[in-house]
């Protein structure tokens, strides 16, 4: 097991990470690696694609189908932001089995709740650990949601790499500038400045170390949005919609605006009635049984209710005053934001052998396990 980096840029499509915005990283993995894309894992939300980057398994495996969870027999609805939610073993409790030191650095706090079991060292900049940000040199964090705490968090994983070296440092920030600003803008060539600036200074450190930089999902502009559970109410019909994309940190998006929903029916008499009216949205592109999004997607069938609904490129679900509202938003969730970028230095695998963020530790495993390819 080599020294290695992963850092998931939350929310970065394509678009933001290119030769232009990031020259020096792009420069290194022309020398030592390449830099490709790949798709993310189905809902392309954050909960679901790290657990699935830090297991390489799927959904049906992690059993982690979203931000936000929903047990129908109860009705208890609620946040995932603490252990318990992932059910496969992930790569820090891998490594640190094997007795290599880990670190898990990230910019939401829930990150660090549901993944951080294994981590030697857990850093966040919503909950932060005084202690080992002081031993790292470091001021506090600024807030969350704001454009420092990119920066702030690449600094910290920086100062830890230079102090500590640990083996596996798995980082990741906060999608708010890309949820507000779109590729090519100044914010975001920011953002992206950050990650260019120190992915440069880490392999200067380290240039042995294996380094991958991919996302947990893309983003998209979105002017349509309907409000289905309301339009489901004044139709008569009842049933219950998960959001899988919902969280706390709502200035990311105001609305929890997502590109697809879980449908739980509470009567199935109304079947028909559900299967008419989603059909005749605009807004809905595409509509799934749960079996069939299970086998589609790798999804566990028991978590994702009766039917699964995804909006086109240009629409989300969202809960608006009323059943639609058109406006501008940046949000994800969909089909349309599976497309993201994974940059390799010093990979352990070959190029092909990466199609999905979940390969970054899946091929790893399947060489040590003498099934893949060097």
């Amino acid at each position: 097991m080599e020294k290695t980096m992963i850092l998931v840029i939350d929310g970065c499509a394509p678009q933001y990470l290119t030769e232009e915005t990031a020259p020096d990283v792009f420069r290194i993995a022309g020398e030592r690696g390449f830099a490709k894309e790949v798709e993310s894992e189905i809902p392309s939300v954050t909960n679901v694609n790290h657990a699935c980057i830090l297991s390489g398994l799927l959904p049906r495996d992690t059993k982690v189908v979203g931000n936000y969870y929903y047990v129908p027999e109860t009705g208890e609805e609620g946040f995932i932001e603490e252990r318990g939610f992932m059910k496969a073993e992930t790569m820090l409790q891998a490594w640190k089995k094997r007795g290599k030191t880990t670190a898990l650095f990230t910019v939401k706090g829930k990150v660090l709740g549901v993944y951080g079991e294994g981590a030697d060292m857990g850093l966040s900049v919503q909950e932060p650990n005084e202690e080992l940000v002081k031993a790292l040199g470091m001021d506090m964090p600024p807030a969350v949601n704001s454009h420092e705490s990119t920066e702030w968090i690449l600094k910290a994983a920086f100062e830890c790499i230079k102090k500590y070296s640990p083996d596996l440092m798995y980082c990741t920030n906060n999608d708010f500038v890309f949820h507000h600003y779109g590729p090519g803008t100044a914010e975001a060539k920011r953002q992206i400045s950050f990650v260019n600036d120190y992915v440069k200074k880490i392999h200067e450190l380290e240039p042995d170390r294996r380094i991958y930089i991919t996302a947990d999902h893309g983003m998209n502009e979105k002017n349509n949005l309907v409000n289905f559970p309301k339009a489901a109410e004044n139709a008569g019909i009842d049933l219950f919609c998960l959001p899988p994309l919902k969280d706390r940190y709502i200035e990311n998006h105001i609305y929890q605006e997502g590109g697809i929903l879980y449908v739980f029916l509470k009567d199935e008499s109304k079947e028909k009635e559900f299967l008419d009216l989603a059909g005749s949205a605009p807004e809905v592109e595409k509509i799934m049984t749960a079996a069939e999004a299970a086998a589609e997607y790798g999804l566990p069938e028991e978590s994702i209710g009766d039917y699964v609904l995804f909006a086109g490129k240009d629409s989300a679900f969202g809960e608006v005053e009323g059943e639609r509202l058109e406006t501008s938003v940046r949000t994800h969730g969909s089909l349309h934001e599976r497309r993201i970028p994974l940059i390799a230095i010093n990979p352990e695998g070959k190029e092909e052998d990466y199609m999905y963020n979940k390969d970054i530790w899946a091929v790893s495993r399947k060489i040590a396990e003498g099934d893949g390819r060097k």
